[in-house]
């Protein structure tokens, strides 16, 4: 029984479109990943200083992840003279009541579709775009078995997907292994990464491991160290699996955001590489095939074909919506958004910014550098200037 103030998933459904306004209160990269049909976005802090201009004729069905901060939310709104709701399923929630509707009407299984759109609307941002990747970059060799880690998300999930067109067209043979790592996952987690990974027919092997028990109970930065741990379990199952490297999901976007935000709370420029030998795993390499393709471009393949993912199926997630300081010491991932939003603002002014940065770290002159490190080696400018 749903307390008064709460409105189901079955009660959304019923609403006329003009009688309520459907708002997801969690944080920008959180939302960037799916939201639910026809809500409009804006975080818990900004809702709560009253700076937005909300309705007051309509309801306000105001969401999270899991509904653990919704309610409080919509109790402070009802306060200001709002008619709000929370909606305790929570995103989480929707995505499982979406699937199984599809269930219901018959729609399980839609490689063949989401496989068309690759092959035809999204054949020149999306598949063009990882195989030249791969050739630019040298990424497989005839005889490779890749180990495609899917974590569940958007990015993974694409990749999996041109993966297995790769596979179609390649001019040698290499295998593929679909990798999903269960560091701890909810019931809920699990089973849309499954129905999804089914719906879209990828043949996905699923072992699991203590990953979230072991980091849940660490003060400072579990994330940092949960990323570490996740990247070792995965290399040895792949590794146990016969396979020669592991895939990642990165895309463009991460590599310039990673540029700028070594330059900006680390002190150093750095990037993500695009492939990396193993240093603990003798014979393994890493490989980053979305290297050169576009997030925005990947958000409208998922919309386009009307596929529901979620950003982080971790622990943390809705108890750091809650308390901002707990778990985390970097805050790794609002660094992420922030920078997000500073090439959100510079692009206003110069729409080739991303391109730009993109380009630097191809393009690095080492007459201008006053130092830089190599294998571990400090080098100096002084060094040739003698």
């Amino acid at each position: 029984m749903l307390e008064q103030n709460s409105i189901s998933l079955d009660e959304l459904n019923s609403f006329k479109k003009d009688e309520y306004l459907l708002i997801d209160i969690r944080e920008d990269d959180a939302y960037q990943h799916g939201c639910i049909d026809g809500a409009i976005h804006v975080e818990k802090e900004t809702l709560l200083k009253g700076t937005v201009d909300l309705p007051k004729d309509k309801k306000l069905i105001l969401y999270c992840m899991k509904g653990l901060i919704s309610g409080e939310v919509a109790k402070t709104l009802r306060e200001q003279g709002f008619d709000a709701y929370d909606l305790p399923e929570g995103y989480a929630g929707w995505v499982v009541w979406m699937m199984k509707k599809e269930k219901e009407q018959g729609e399980s299984c839609r490689a063949d579709e989401i496989e068309k759109s690759i092959r035809k609307k999204f054949h020149k941002v999306l598949f063009s775009r990882f195989a030249k990747a791969v050739n630019q970059y040298e990424m497989i060799q005839e005889g490779d078995k890749i180990a495609v880690c899917i974590s569940g998300g958007k990015d993974s999930m694409v990749m999996a997907k041109l993966f297995q067109e790769l596979k179609r067209h390649n001019k040698f043979p290499f295998e593929l292994e679909f990798l999903v790592m269960d560091p701890g996952y909810s019931p809920t987690n699990r089973e849309v990464i499954e129905d999804n990974a089914k719906k879209m027919g990828i043949p996905v092997t699923i072992f699991e491991s203590p990953i979230f028990d072991a980091v849940f109970e660490i003060e400072n930065s579990p994330c940092y160290l949960c990323a570490r741990m996740r990247r070792g379990y995965l290399y040895s199952k792949a590794k146990e699996l016969g396979c020669n490297k592991i895939a990642l999901g990165h895309h463009y976007d991460d590599v310039i955001e990673t540029v700028l935000m070594g330059m900006l709370y680390s002190g150093q420029i750095q990037t993500m590489m695009p492939k990396l030998h193993s240093t603990n795993f003798e014979g393994m390499e890493l490989i980053r095939p979305m290297y050169l393709i576009r997030e925005d471009d990947i958000k409208h393949w998922r919309d386009y074909n009307h596929l529901h993912f979620i950003q982080c199926a971790c622990r943390f997630t809705d108890n750091c919506s809650i308390n901002p300081d707990e778990k985390t010491d970097s805050r790794t991932g609002s660094k992420r958004v922030e920078i997000k939003n500073l090439i959100r603002e510079m692009k206003k002014g110069n729409p080739y910014v991303e391109g730009n940065i993109f380009k630097s770290i191809e393009n690095v002159n080492l007459d201008t550098v006053i130092g830089y490190k190599q294998k571990g080696e400090r080098h100096s400018f002084l060094d040739e200037y003698r």
